[in-house]
């Protein structure tokens, strides 16, 4: 038994007739008797009472009929759902956004798509890099941006930022008119650094150590904007995305550049490997890189 056998049960019974039901139903008057009939026989029981003018339901017809309508309203909605997800009318996907990412890259394409996609919901997360990496993986999130280099063996990706680090630091700091500071340069400087969960946690003492030396850290925060307000206030130096450093006021802050090879900023969008991507999920995808792409605008 299946829906189309019920639905065929159910317009017999509506037009009590089974020639009227195959009129409705574009069928023939056999094909639709064959299809009752073969319910009868595998429920063991007797639908429909044929003995008088009118077909009519017997009592186990009307229970039949009672179960047949939920179960057929209940495929029509589950078609009509499945619908709307396929033709993106519905759906929901789970961003992790780092804080500095977030605030500069994707206000205005996340707006773009809600616009395009309102009954998609945007679920987002903020959270430093490594931790979104670590959610991805487990699934808790579908999608994140992360500083490259990634996984490659669990995670697709695309990358849409290439940028270095510049180091902050204050007005009245000996460093701040340099045209570019190499890292060794700054072993006996006190380091504003983001937490442990971020990238940039480890990044930026790895680099310290290859320079040959360990950076003394005398602060961790995982917001970038209190970060740089420490730099103002001379509490220490610091080191911040290029695209963050466009927007500080350097009448309080002095960026300045890293001797190349510098430290990178590479940004990507990465999801698990051979993991179910939604509908809705490919297509955020699709729209991101396209918004993101250079020369975009986005």
């Amino acid at each position: 038994m299946d829906i189309r056998h019920l639905k065929y049960f159910m317009e017999v019974v509506r037009y009590r007739s089974f020639t009227k039901a195959a009129d409705s139903l574009h069928v023939t008057q056999p094909t639709i008797s064959k299809m009752v009939k073969s319910i009868e026989e595998e429920l063991g029981v007797v639908l429909l009472d044929r003995s008088g003018k009118h077909v009519v339901p017997t009592d186990a017809g009307e229970a039949m009929l009672q179960q047949a309508q939920l179960i057929v309203n209940a495929f029509d909605s589950l078609s009509s759902d499945l619908a709307d997800i396929v033709q993106l009318k519905k759906g929901k996907i789970r961003i992790g956004l780092p804080p500095m990412a977030g605030a500069r890259f994707f206000p205005k394409v996340i707006g773009e798509f809600r616009r395009q996609y309102p009954l998609i919901r945007l679920e987002l997360i903020e959270d430093g890099a490594k931790k979104i990496a670590q959610n991805v993986e487990s699934g808790s999130l579908d999608i994140g941006v992360v500083v490259l280099p990634t996984d490659g063996e669990l995670f697709d990706s695309f990358a849409f930022v290439r940028e270095n680090l510049m180091l902050l630091v204050h007005p009245a700091h000996p460093l701040a008119s340099a045209e570019s500071v190499p890292l060794q340069a700054l072993k006996e400087e006190p380091f504003l650094l983001f937490r442990d969960d971020f990238a940039l946690h480890d990044r930026i003492p790895a680099a310290c150590i290859e320079a040959g030396f360990q950076p003394n850290v005398v602060f961790e925060s995982s917001q970038w904007d209190f970060i740089s307000e420490m730099v103002a206030a001379d509490l220490g130096i610091a080191m911040l995305p290029e695209t963050i450093c466009r927007h500080l006021d350097y009448r309080r802050i002095a960026a300045v550049k890293l001797t190349p090879p510098g430290i990178p900023w590479h940004l990507a969008m990465i999801w698990r490997k051979e993991a179910y991507m939604s509908y809705a999920l490919k297509e955020w995808i699709r729209f991101a890189k396209e918004k993101l792409a250079p020369g975009s605008g986005g």
